[in-house]
């Protein structure tokens, strides 16, 4: 048994993403219980040691020309099969065909990834259409979240994307979208603030004085 296949049954067998880090710490705890005295060396591996039995996965996975391919994401690591094999998996598994984003959605979605976080009227401003519906259904579909609100009249919320879009689109960082830097650089309208209203000088009080009574 080598380190490198306990890394891949972990990988696999894991729900979800796995990082580095809870890898770690599974091998060392499954080392300590384990009887085989090989492998009681495990129970003090290192991030570095999981690292390069990561490493060494991939490239076994590549070399014997595998159809599953080790992947990491934003939340970690993850077992998939590779892109030439979509068509079989959707032949076996059609109800699992994911929806497809409409242009107006990617639009919206491309400039919340480059200019996070920004306001709903921003977008507007830029796409000059209502973006209420597009904004729902990506935040349906774990895209983008609200992150905030804006220090501005109002307070509007702000929308950022989340770890969903990164394992979707298969980016481990932001700075991994492409030409991230140039794009962002680029000058785009800008919803107006409207700004607030000035009170007015209170104009002075005129006081009525008091009828004189005759007697006084």
């Amino acid at each position: 048994m080598e380190l490198s296949q306990i890394v891949e049954a972990l990988i696999f067998a894991a729900p979800d993403p796995v990082t580095t880090a809870e890898i770690t710490k599974a091998v060392r705890r499954g080392a300590g219980e384990n009887p085989f005295a090989e492998q009681q060396s495990w129970d003090q591996a290192t991030p570095e040691v999981i690292e390069q039995a990561i490493a060494a996965l991939g490239e076994r996975l590549l070399r014997d020309g595998s159809a599953v391919e080790l992947r990491e994401g934003a939340s970690g690591w993850r077992l998939v099969t590779q892109a030439a094999y979509a068509e079989w998996i959707r032949a076996l598994l059609p109800e699992m065909r994911p929806e497809k984003l409409s242009p107006a959605a990617l639009e919206t979605l491309a400039l919340i990834a480059y200019r996070q976080p920004i306001t709903k009227a921003d977008i507007e401003a830029v796409r000059g259409v209502s973006v209420d519906g597009t904004l729902q259904k990506l935040t349906d579909r774990r895209l983008i979240r609200i992150g905030g609100r804006a220090d501005l009249p109002g307070r509007p919320m702000l929308y950022e994307t989340t770890e969903m879009f990164m394992e979707h689109f298969g980016i481990k960082a932001l700075e991994d979208l492409p030409n991230a830097e140039e794009l962002r650089r680029v000058e785009l309208p800008s919803a107006e603030v409207a700004a607030e209203p000035i009170a007015e000088a209170e104009a002075p009080v005129e006081v009525e004085s008091a009828p004189t009574d005759p007697s006084d």
